[in-house]
């Protein structure tokens, strides 16, 4: 089944909008990305299909498939499409 069509773009679909946090499934096509910035909120990252380059406070890892990354609040990330992939992002706006 597929989720979002994302040939040639950056997809987004928001599952859960609450006071407390957020999840939205994002689908990317290769070589799309976003660029650098920071949130005031601490964020995971769930990679579903696919693999990218995610970097966070200038260091930058792959993920693929299955990896579960952890984005503090306020530090620098960015992450880009190392080919088609969909992840999950989980915000937590709690304290």
């Amino acid at each position: 089944m597929e989720l979002v069509d994302s040939r040639g773009s950056i997809v987004s679909k928001t599952l859960v909008d609450r006071k407390t946090g957020t999840i939205t499934l994002f689908a990317f096509d290769r070589a799309q990305g976003l660029s650098e910035h920071v949130a005031p909120y601490d964020a995971v990252v769930q990679i579903l299909d696919g693999e990218a380059l995610i970097t966070i406070a200038g260091k930058t890892l792959k993920a693929k498939s299955g990896d579960m990354v952890i984005m503090p609040a306020n530090v620098p990330h960015a992450l880009r499409a190392e080919r088609r992939f969909k992840m999950l992002l989980i915000m937590i706006r709690g304290k």
